[in-house]
């Protein structure tokens, strides 16, 4: 006879199964860590447009902004681990703000689960018209020229445009003033207004600008060159060594959502990262789509909390 604690154990996995086999019975609340218009609300929405029929339930985006995506972070961490709220994790929340701020109100390993790396989105350093520089090498003149003059916008402290702005100023030597905001999409717009001089934007963000002439691309902020904008050559080609960033994004749900869950969540998802239509979209707005198994996510996580760490440390940059 097996022990009443053993007998425990299998109710609750039966249970678990069950629930996962009959899992989604409403609507997915879909949390975007930054403010609408961003790459992370882009690919957001293009992925829950398709999620939601695949499920046959609402996928339904809700945009929290601020400190840098650790509210909306923090949000789905508190939430019920039962696979009705989602989070599109981005680098700087998952894994830059452990080392950027004193005290997170979360844990990234240990409130959340890895799903799947959704995306790459690409960052572009843009400038606005008025800054007479065409080139990477021009931009660092003005900055020498002028040190604590120029600016650069982010959308939030510990976000990838922030880092990228303070990787920037250490391998570049010199001082520029972080502005930060609540997404990137304000970052642009405050750029295009001329309140700030240069913004490591993601090329979602900022590609409408950029087509209309209202901010003037200067180089890629990755490790290769953007297909659809050949002619920038990478920061690190312009003249910057060892300047590469990448600004990936991936899906977490809260920690004790099922295995049953988590895997069913990945297998659609891995699938529609996979459409050629979903790829092509996020393509035009600058975002490469990637995918992952959550072992393989969890793995990149940890070396890339690792390699944040050291770039925090050697600029300086600290948030509140």
């Amino acid at each position: 006879m097996l022990p009443r604690m053993a007998f425990a154990l299998i109710a609750a996995a039966a249970a678990a199964q069950a629930a996962a086999q009959t899992w989604p019975t409403k609507p997915i609340r879909w949390i975007s860590p930054f403010a609408p218009g961003g790459g992370a609300d882009i690919t957001s929405r293009i992925i829950a447009q398709k999620l939601g029929p695949t499920l046959n339930q609402q996928v339904l985006v809700d945009n929290r902004g601020g400190a840098g995506g650790n509210i909306g972070v923090d949000i789905a961490a508190k939430s019920p681990p039962d696979g009705y709220t989602v989070v599109l994790g981005t680098i700087g929340p998952i894994a830059i703000n452990v080392s950027l701020y004193k005290k997170l109100p979360f844990d990234p390993v240990k409130d959340l689960l890895p799903v799947t790396q959704t995306a790459n989105a690409l960052n572009v350093l843009v400038v606005h018209p008025s800054l007479p520089a065409k080139t990477v090498k021009e931009v660092i003149a003005i900055a020498k020229a002028r040190p604590g003059e120029l600016s650069f916008g982010s959308s939030g402290p510990g976000a990838t445009d922030h880092l990228a702005g303070e990787l920037f100023k250490t391998l570049a030597g010199v001082n520029m003033v972080h502005v930060p905001y609540k997404g990137g999409a304000p970052a642009i717009l405050d750029l295009m207004a001329g309140h700030v001089q240069t913004v490591f934007s993601t090329v979602s963000t900022a590609i409408g600008a950029i087509k209309g002439g209202k901010v003037r691309a200067i180089a890629m902020t990755g490790d290769k060159r953007f297909e659809l904008m050949p002619e920038l050559p990478t920061i690190e080609q312009a003249g910057v060594p060892g300047f590469q960033v990448r600004n990936w994004y991936g899906v977490f749900v809260p920690a004790g959502t099922s295995k049953e869950i988590v895997a069913r969540l990945n297998s659609e998802l891995v699938r529609i990262l996979q459409m050629p239509d979903v790829k092509a979209k996020l393509l035009e707005s600058g975002i490469e789509a990637l995918h992952s198994t959550p072992e393989q996510f969890a793995t990149y996580i940890q070396s890339e909390t690792k390699r944040w760490a050291k770039v925090v440390k050697d600029s300086g940059a600290r948030a509140e």
